[in-house]
């Protein structure tokens, strides 16, 4: 057996190393699985029925088979991502036959799904391997099983406990003799212990190891859960970038058939290393201040070691590390510097740089400490994203669109491509003939529906938008808003050289506000020093309790001028503000347009309503849930609540609570919903006899905390209101980042889906009651849809009804005057939460609970 082969077979790809230097070098066995009890095992029959709750025996063999399959491939333990064991459509008795909807207009769709086929009565056979004497090293285990290629096949995947093979050897129990060579004697025994059929969850992981395995031969890299070619990069010298280009890949169970979903991706790396950067920085800053400004520029930023493709994030910085320095690898003391040169040919040229720390995520070997932290070289670390300061450079993030957005089309294009190579692939081929498997060679073909444009209620008017724009800013422009409350007390603060813009400013807020029915007197006009302490001081001086509002022109968008006056007026004087930068004011042709954008938003920060559309529903409270990890304040949590107030959902309780590390989110937020309930008793004199909570910010693999235990404080607090209170109750879990997406095949044309189209059928989840909805209309790129899944629902809402009650919701953010990704009050408790995540860190004054005042 050859060298590269053995350590496939224990599941290093190829460049890949074991550990990361400094991390405790004691080598990772898997642990093996002890045999399930006899009476558990599922047997040699097949699974019956579908895939439900799993016997304990099964669970057993998954944990542990399946730990260590993904442990010998991939390296370390992961959660499951795909919220795979999660099914919670089986609980819910209106949607158990169909779960689908039935307005709108039928439309052709392609999606990026591509089907797996596998041979007729293709099963998987697992086994379960003992050596006798035992074998500490997996390597070893697997090199004395794989003398014997001709009694198991050149098809199998072992991870030193657990064999799948793709047929059935001859007898359930089949013993071969290897000798080790030291001349060791060691009887293997291989026995069957389970027929997986193709839709077992075993079977499904096994795709997906197989599939990696097909992008390895491909020449692919893997870098965190993508995999990328870095033979073709796509280079942007001017801006010393780099781009991989890759696929995100997943295989699972949906709908109908099994399906491989992949989608473009894209690394973008940096040409400088971290020793570059911090040179740079070390220039620009001196001495004095480099370590307090490195540290904070560089901790939480991910690296890309080339030597081994892995990404890390940097967690902290060893100031007193430098490469002599050595660390224990087996017995020996090795320094930094020769480690690299022995293992990798690299020679680091300077001597004197400090060390990077990353906490990387492993477990220990089988029940010993888990390795301690990565040390890392920063000459040899890569940086990869982007600086805020290179986002907000325009040419930077054209140059870099270029490359990444792709229309439709090139999307199309670029999948259809990707599965071609893979099938003119020899050794692909031959890997995938060796299972029994393959691929369908074009894109799913689909159908979806497209929701009708819904009407704008606005004032005494009605009217209606072009639904492909999914925009109503014109058709707004001079009608009055459904209600604005006078603002007779405000106060604008400017420098003096931004003196002209806010007076321009205050003019035409004046002449744009009287067509909107907004009543405005004239302003107080302050003028301030252009530095932080003096704009505080004229911001105590001049906001008392009276006082509606406050406008504050800053001469640039710097960060803690802005916080200093949110931190101000959010939690110790509570008033509504706006805060514009002069720039935006500089240019004569677009104040009209700017001005009317600040008088919508001043309205709605006052408690004005600014449209509504229909929704049927009486008594109906929607709530939206989101949260923000505040990485400053000691990696805190922000949860954020908003709820509607009223029938027309114009009118939104918002409640922002502080979560420390490790706590649930929905902990803090069951008072915040039973505040909810109070305010919307007080406001419509009854309780809501039916309640929808949208919760935002769900992340993969986190699917289980929401069902099993969000749901469960969600009905707590519902009971606190009162022992005989029990409303209808839904929960949605609403997801943006996803890697699905539609193409609409219109005049022969492959488009973007119109706005308002939904899909409930191939591509969801049989265990789920879920859709998607394309909401949003783009320029430019590929339009993202969202995921919807109901996890709870006693409401009893055909799926029809709750797709558009969703779809309506998108159209409620008073901050855009057009349709959203997501329904109004997630991107409301969005915003909110990233307010104070960003700028308050503290907790809003609750006088301001009623109001908008994050917009």
């Amino acid at each position: 057996m050859t060298g590269r082969a053995r350590a496939r077979s224990r599941g290093r790809a190829r460049g890949q190393e074991t550990a990361a230097p400094g991390a405790s070098q004691a080598r990772e066995t898997a642990p093996t699985a002890a045999p399930p009890a006899e009476g558990e095992l599922v047997g040699r029959g097949r699974q019956k029925g579908a895939p439900g709750p799993f016997s304990a025996g099964a669970v057993l063999q998954i944990s542990a088979g399946f730990q260590q399959v993904k442990l010998g491939e991939r390296g370390g333990r992961r959660r499951d991502f795909h919220d795979a064991g999660v099914n919670t459509r089986q609980a819910m008795e209106h949607v158990k036959e169909s779960k689908s909807g039935t307005s709108g207009a039928t439309i052709e769709l392609s999606a990026n799904f591509f089907r797996i086929l596998s041979r007729p009565q293709w099963v998987l056979y697992q086994y379960h391997v003992d050596f006798k004497p035992p074998m500490e090293s997996r390597r070893l285990r697997s090199a004395l099983l794989f003398q014997h290629e001709e009694a198991l096949g050149s098809a199998r995947s072992f991870d030193g406990a657990l064999l799948f093979l793709p047929h059935r050897l001859h007898s359930k129990d089949t013993v071969l003799h290897s000798e080790t060579r030291n001349g060791e004697k060691v009887q293997i025994t291989i026995t069957l212990t389970n027929e997986l059929p193709p839709t077992s969850p075993v079977c499904i992981q096994f795709y997906n190891i197989i599939f990696r395995r097909i992008l390895r031969i491909l020449n692919m890299q893997q870098i965190g859960r993508n995999y990328y070619s870095p033979n073709d990069p796509l280079n942007i010298p001017q801006h010393r970038l780099t781009i991989w280009p890759g696929f995100t890949t997943t295989i699972l169970q949906y709908e109908s058939s099994i399906m491989l979903c992949t989608d473009v991706s894209h690394k973008v790396l940096r040409s400088e290393t971290v020793l570059d950067f911090m040179a740079n920085l070390r220039q620009q800053c001196g001495n004095h201040r480099f370590p307090e400004i490195c540290a904070k520029e560089l901790i939480g930023l991910i690296v890309l070691t080339k030597y081994n493709n892995k990404t890390y994030r940097i967690d902290d910085i060893a100031w007193d590390h430098t490469p002599n320095n050595t660390f224990k690898r087996g017995d020996a003391d090795i320094s930094f510097k020769n480690y690299y040169k022995t293992q990798y040919g690299l020679d680091i040229t300077d001597g004197n740089q400090v060390l990077l720390i990353s906490h990387v995520k492993k477990f220990g070997p089988s029940g010993g400490p888990p390795p301690g932290p990565a040390m890392l070289i920063p000459e040899l670390c890569y940086l990869t994203g982007l600086t805020d300061k290179m986002r907000a450079d325009f040419h930077i993030m054209k140059d870099l669109s270029t490359h990444t957005r792709l229309t439709p089309e090139q999307r199309e294009g670029r999948l259809n491509r990707f599965v071609t190579n893979i099938q003119k692939n020899t050794d692909a081929q031959a890997e995938l003939d060796k299972w029994g498997l393959n691929f369908d060679k074009q894109l799913l073909n689909l159908t979806g529906r497209v929701l009708p444009g819904e009407r704008i209620f606005q004032g005494s008017r009605v009217y209606d938008y072009n639904p492909w724009a999914a925009d109503w800013s014109k058709e707004m422009r001079g009608v009055p808003l459904i209600n604005s409350p006078p603002l007779n007390n405000w106060v604008m603060f400017h420098t003096r050289r931004n003196g002209n813009e806010a007076q321009s400013l205050l003019q035409t807020l004046n002449k744009v506000s009287g067509p909107l029915g907004i009543r405005i007197q004239r302003a107080m006009m302050i003028e301030y020093e252009d530095h932080q302490e003096s704009l505080l001081r004229a911001l105590q001086y001049n906001v008392g309790p009276q006082t509606q509002m406050v406008v504050v022109v800053l001469p640039s968008n710097r960060k803690d001028k802005y916080d200093s006056v949110k931190k101000y007026l959010c939690v110790d004087c509570p008033t509504p503000s706006q805060c514009v930068v002069s720039r935006t004011l500089s240019r004569p042709q677009a104040l009209m347009t700017v001005a009317t954008k600040i008088a919508l938003q001043m309205a709605c920060k006052m408690g004005g309503e600014l449209w509504s559309v229909e929704i049927p529903l009486k008594q109906l409270m929607i709530v939206g849930i989101d949260c923000y990890h505040d990485i400053t304040a000691g990696k805190r949590s922000i949860g954020a609540l908003v709820a509607s107030l009223n029938q027309s959902m114009s009118r939104w309780f918002s409640k922002c609570v502080l979560q420390h590390k490790g706590q649930e989110i929905m902990d803090g937020l069951k008072m915040a919903l039973s505040g909810a309930l109070k305010d919307y008793l007080k406001f419509n004199n009854c309780l809501p006899s039916r309640i929808i909570v949208y919760r935002d910010g769900v992340g993969d693999g986190q699917l289980h905390s929401v069902v099993n235990y969000e749901v469960s404080q969600i009905m707590d607090s519902i009971k606190s209101m009162g022992h005989d209170y029990m409303p209808k109750l839904s929960v949605v879990v609403v997801k943006k980042r996803i890697s699905s997406r539609f193409f609409a095949h219109i005049n022969g044309k492959v488009t973007n889906p119109p706005p308002g189209t939904i899909v409930d059928s191939e591509v969801t989840r049989p265990e789920w009651y879920d859709f998607y909805i394309v909401s949003q209309a783009v320029r430019t790129g590929s339009v993202s849809p969202t995921h919807y899944n109901v996890v709870y629902d006693t409401s009893g809402l055909k799926p029809d009804h709750m797709q558009r009650l969703t779809y309506k919701l998108c159209h409620m953010y008073y901050n855009w005057q057009g349709i959203i990704r997501v329904p109004a009050p997630c991107q409301y408790a969005h915003k909110l939460a990233f307010l104070v995540g960003q700028s308050i860190h503290r907790e809003p004054n609750v006088q301001l609970d009623d109001f908008l005042f994050y917009l």
